[in-house]
């Protein structure tokens, strides 16, 4: 039906010290975006009519901020997964005190079926669900939402089945929901 017609336009925040670091980050961590992180927020190009989200973490309520939507409504669901264990840390850090464990630990909090993550984190199952929760209220129309990579990425699994993307900070995924089913409808990478 025409009028359940849904775009949705999810960005990765804008880059920020600890990205450069590719460290993951602690769960209410709030580093602000970088110099050149808020220039690339202010470029964005997204439908300024649109019902824009946040997640209520402050780098990506600072890139709605700079892209043009300051009243973006904060969503915990567009929150990143929390990472228990590896938060902090860098993958060759993590690697050489977990062995072969952190690729075990994030296989499966990308599955949405895992009863299973990082110790003391989010399982796969748990942060999907969240994520899930919240594409189902989405309402017909245009929406945008400021988020981070485990959210966009979990979004992109449940929608289209996506199982991996590249997704530096600042690329903006579209999607559109049409009869109950979604489509990608383009995955640009930050200019």
């Amino acid at each position: 039906m025409p009028g359940d017609t849904l775009t949705l336009h999810l960005i990765r925040h804008a880059p920020t010290l600890p990205n450069a670091q590719r460290r993951y980050p602690h769960p209410h961590e709030d580093a602000p975006l970088t110099p050149a992180g808020a220039e690339l927020a202010r470029r964005l190009d997204l439908p300024r009519g649109a019902l824009a989200f946040t997640s209520p973490l402050g780098r990506a309520r600072q890139t709605a901020r700079l892209a043009g939507f300051p009243d973006a409504l904060p969503q915990p669901a567009l929150a990143e997964a929390s990472f228990g264990v590896m938060a902090g840390h860098t993958w060759t850090e993590l690697e050489a005190a977990h062995g072969e464990a952190p690729r075990t630990w994030i296989d499966a909090l990308s599955d949405p079926h895992s009863p299973h993550g990082p110790p003391g984190g989010d399982t796969g199952h748990s942060f999907h669900a969240r994520v899930q929760a919240w594409l189902d209220t989405l309402p017909a129309g245009e929406a945008v939402a400021f988020t981070h990579a485990g959210p966009l990425l979990a979004a992109l699994r449940l929608t289209v089945g996506l199982s991996a993307a590249a997704t530096p900070p600042g690329t903006v995924a579209t999607l559109r929901r049409e009869g109950g089913h979604w489509w990608l409808t383009a995955l640009r990478p930050p200019t």
